[in-house]
């Protein structure tokens, strides 16, 4: 439907030495021989890309705004950046090649500008800007195939005989484009200032080495069910458990990682919310009839954060007690639990509570045991206290 991308070359970088070609002057449309008010795909057929048809150009041009005008070629030269730097930041942003194909717009040309500008001003390194549009090119992309997929698909059934999704689809683009723009806007600026106030009040020894609780939740059994369901109803049972989740892992503080169909990573600051997530996750799905046990694995240390992902060992030991741990039961380890403790979430043991004390959690000490790639632990068995 919609090709866009920068190429691996071109033939007036490929020529001559193999040195990145002089950028010389600012080459616009009007100088590529197009007039910016004619069709630039009416001017050159080359210029259509495989695959496109009218209704597929028409949407494209609602939603970008703008008509093609530019090859890569041009539209670097425009921005004045090189072929090569162009190319890293398009593909960092999931975009395919696209040849020779005059495919870009001035939008396209403004967004190389504004990378290249915060890396020539110094406020962001030629690595750090290809993260960001890697980051917010994954992102993004998700969200835009899921709302296609979910939320046009259910919107965009013909009403009428003859008319096509296809069809439906454009007016029905024009009235939500502005909204969902403003929204996503305005969700983004909520969780970057829920992310800066995050670092603002840790310490520098945190923001180098940062202790988080990690915990993953996982439908028990989902392999069988995936033989057992239709497609239809395994995609609202995954639906439906993703939704569950992220609301139960939001409401109560914590912030959901990702999602991989039958399984949820979340993290939070503190043990205890985590410790109150995990119960409340139990607990919600237990009182549902159509969903699959569940079983959680949490364990408390430093972790590596990146583009929006944690990862390292704390990551990877609960990831291994969510795999032992027993249906509609939670797992901790003894850093979780002592971090319970020491946070008065959780007596450290049952025969020193004293008469009148209260804890919102129990743990129990199980059976030592080895787990894949990390050796012998032990696994503490995570309760509500009665």
């Amino acid at each position: 439907m919609l090709s866009r991308g920068w190429p691996r070359g071109t033939p007036s970088d490929r020529k001559g030495s193999g040195q990145e070609p002089d950028r010389g002057p600012t080459v616009t449309a009007d100088d590529a021989g197009t007039p910016p008010h004619e069709d630039p795909r009416a001017a050159d057929p080359s210029d259509v890309t495989a695959g496109d048809d009218p209704l597929a150009l028409r949407l494209e041009h609602l939603i970008l705004g703008a008509e093609r005008r530019y090859t890569p070629f041009q539209a670097a030269r425009s921005a004045g950046v090189s072929m090569d730097l162009a190319s890293r930041f398009w593909r960092a942003m999931g975009f395919a090649d696209i040849g020779q194909a005059k495919a870009l717009t001035e939008a396209d040309v403004l967004a190389l500008r504004r990378l290249s500008g915060l890396v020539e001003a110094g406020l962001l390194s030629e690595s750090m800007a290809i993260q960001v549009a890697r980051s917010t090119g994954q992102t993004t992309a998700r969200l835009a195939d899921w709302q296609t997929d979910s939320f046009l698909e259910g919107l965009t059934e013909p009403p009428e005989p003859g008319m096509t999704r296809a069809e439906v689809a454009y007016p029905l683009v024009e009235l939500l484009l502005p909204e969902l723009e403003e929204f996503l806007i305005y969700v983004w600026r909520r969780q970057l200032a829920a992310a800066t106030s995050r670092v603002a009040q840790a310490d520098d020894e945190e923001a180098v080495n940062r202790r988080l609780a990690v915990g993953f939740a996982d439908l028990v059994g989902f392999t069988r069910l995936t033989r057992r369901l239709e497609e239809e109803e395994l995609g609202e049972l995954v639906e439906a458990f993703e939704t569950t989740c992220a609301d139960l892992v939001a409401a109560h503080g914590g912030r959901l990682i990702k999602t991989l169909g039958d399984e949820v990573l979340f993290v939070a600051d503190d043990p205890g919310i985590a410790a109150e997530i995990a119960m409340r996750l139990i607990e919600t799905m237990n009182g549902d009839e159509t969903m699959p046990a569940l079983r959680v694995g949490m364990a408390f240390g430093t972790v590596t954060t990146r583009m929006g992902d944690v990862f390292g060992t704390t990551v990877n030991l609960a990831s291994r007690l969510t795999s032992i741990a027993p249906k509609d039961a939670v797992l901790i380890d003894g850093a979780f639990a002592q971090a319970l403790g020491a946070a008065g979430d959780a007596p450290v043991s049952e025969a020193d509570v004293a008469d009148g004390e209260k804890y919102r959690f129990a743990v129990q000490p199980m059976f030592r045991r080895p787990v894949r790639g990390l050796g012998v632990v032990e696994p503490w068995m995570l309760t509500r206290r009665a």
